[in-house]
Order: C-alpha cells, then structure tokens, then sequence
C-alpha cells in the first residue's frame, strides 16, 4: 500500500509539473519575440527548441542502454511535431485551447489502434471519442473564423502527434524509458537549430532562466517523477490521476499572467467544449470495473452474422422466403 501511495504522490507532482507549460509559454517575458513571421509561426518554434535543449540535460545522465532501432524514426518525428504544434498552439491561441485539443490524444489513438492495429475495443472507448468529437467540433466551430483559428488547428494537430507518440512507446517496450526521452528531445533540437540560427534572437539572462525552467521543470524531471510512479501503480490508474493536468494549465495561467496585456481569457465554447473533452477522458480512465474487450474483427463478424440472420426473421414463419 505503501509503494501505491507513493505511486499516486508522484504522478500527481507529475501532473502539477506538467500543467505549467501555459505559465512559462504565455510569460510576458517573451513579448518581444514575435508570433509570428511573413504568416509563419516564430515565438512558438524558439520556444519549443529551448525546451527541448534544457530537457535534453536533465535526461543525459539517466541514459543507461543507449540502442538504435528503425522503430525509433515514426517516435522521433512524432515528437518534433507534437513539440512544434503544441508550442504554436499554446502561443497562437489560448491556454485552454492549446492543452483541452491536446487531450484528444486518446481518441486519436483508439481510432488508430482500432481501425489500423486491429486492437481491442473498450466499450467506453466510444464515450471517450463521442465526447472529444463534440467538443472539438464546438470549439472549431466558433474559433474557425475567430482571431486564433491556426492556433486551433495546431492544437488539434498536437493531439494526433501525442497519439503518434503514445502508439510509438508502445512498440518501443522494451528500451530505456530515458534513452527514447533523450533522443527524442536531442533531435527536436537538432530539427529547430537551422530555424533558430535563421531567426538570430537569442534569450536574454531572465529569458534563459525561464527556458531552463521550461525544459527541466515542466518537461524533463516530470517525465521522470511518472516513470518512477507508473511501475507502482496500474497504467489505468496513473492515467486518471494526470487528467489534473490540462485543468491546471489554463488556471495557472490565469493566477499568473490574467493582469497582462497578453492575456486571453477562454471563451464560453472552449469551456464547454473542453469540459466535455475531459469528460469523455474521465469517463474512460475514471470509470468503475473495467468491461470486457471487444475486438473490431469480432464486431464485423457478428454484423455479418445478424444480417445472414434478416432474411429468416423478416420472411414466413417457417423461415422461408415471401
């Protein structure tokens, strides 16, 4: 009990640590980095190499099995983009926008591992991809023509790239949790530095304070503290017990930053529609006795199976034909 306890303590400090991406990327003190350029996004792209570089030495010294493998390529640019997304979205529209898009991940994968790797389906899968199809689509259908609709669409696509992430540590089980996190972050950073070296601002004092809190607080120690946490607990569990992160993230950035000129305050729609993204992620991580699984081939059996049956309960009570 003791071990589960600890467990839970450290995925929670997890989560807390995770939910302050909105306070480090929509602090003033990157005001005079611009948004963006000739229609290209700037602030966001700088943002995301800095962090990635802090993390990236955090995570060094913990590498312990070091192995190349060609699975590793679909991980390496399903983090860059996430990294690249996310940051856009997180500077070009609000918080609450940037991090509720990002937890359609899950439905993201379920559709995935349903519909390409064949995987088992949960019945409370559905609810989870109902409730983010909703909420999506209430968010994308006032912010389209709003001030921030590329801000959308790139957290919208920070969710599909998490997905890719998630589908990828699956079938990467059995390297070192470090070493994939390390290369990773190394890469990203080796993707944005023709990008960085082009736009030649480099961080003030303050500004690398921040940076370096952004990788090594909010991005590289987190990743260790779940780690750790998760081989105490069930995946099912530690899932749930993170859900405290994307409601954290717009309420720091409001404790912070709601007195500055930069402020965007979340509208009615991206309340609701987030509310009911999370909802569809409690009901499926938060949900009593898990059901048992089904699996897409199954299903379609089964369809093919009541539909050989029609013709026998719509004709003649002997079975036959009319």
């Amino acid at each position: 009990m003791k071990d589960q306890a600890a467990g839970r303590l450290l995925i929670l400090i997890a989560a807390v640590m995770w939910s302050t991406s909105g306070f480090f990327a929509k602090a003033p003190w990157f005001a005079d980095w611009p948004l963006q350029a000739q229609g290209l996004p700037v602030r966001g792209p700088l943002l995301a190499f800095w962090r990635v570089v802090f993390a990236s030495l955090v995570l060094l010294p913990l590498v312990r099995r070091p192995r190349w493998t060609p699975k590793l390529l679909f991980l390496l640019v399903a983090y860059a983009a996430m990294n690249y997304t996310y940051l856009n979205a997180m500077t070009l529209t609000t918080a609450a926008n940037a991090i509720w898009l990002q937890n359609t991940a899950p439905a993201w994968v379920f559709l995935i591992g349903v519909f390409v790797f064949r995987e088992p389906l949960h019945p409370r899968d559905l609810w989870l991809l109902a409730c983010c199809a909703a909420g999506v689509a209430l968010i994308l259908w006032f912010e389209i023509g709003g001030q921030s609709p590329q801000g959308v669409v790139f957290g919208l696509l920070s969710g599909l790239a998490y997905a890719g992430i998630v589908l990828s540590l699956r079938q990467l089980r059995g390297e070192d949790g470090a070493w994939l996190l390390f290369l990773s972050n190394v890469t990203t950073a080796a993707v944005f530095l023709p990008f960085v070296l082009h736009c030649d601002l480099w961080p003030t004092g303050t500004q690398t304070a921040c940076l370096a809190g952004f990788g090594i607080f909010q991005m590289g120690l987190p990743y260790l503290l779940f780690a750790r946490g998760v081989r105490r607990i069930t995946g099912h569990e530690a899932a749930g017990i993170a859900l405290v992160e994307p409601i954290l993230v717009p309420i720091w950035v409001w404790i912070a930053w709601r007195h500055a000129a930069s402020y965007q305050a979340p509208q009615w729609w991206t309340l609701v529609g987030g509310g009911m993204i999370l909802l569809g992620l409690a009901l499926r991580y938060l949900g009593g006795k898990p059901a048992p699984k089904l699996r897409l081939d199954s299903l379609q059996d089964q369809a093919q199976g009541d539909r050989a049956r029609v013709p026998a309960r719509s004709g003649t009570a002997d079975g036959s034909g009319a």
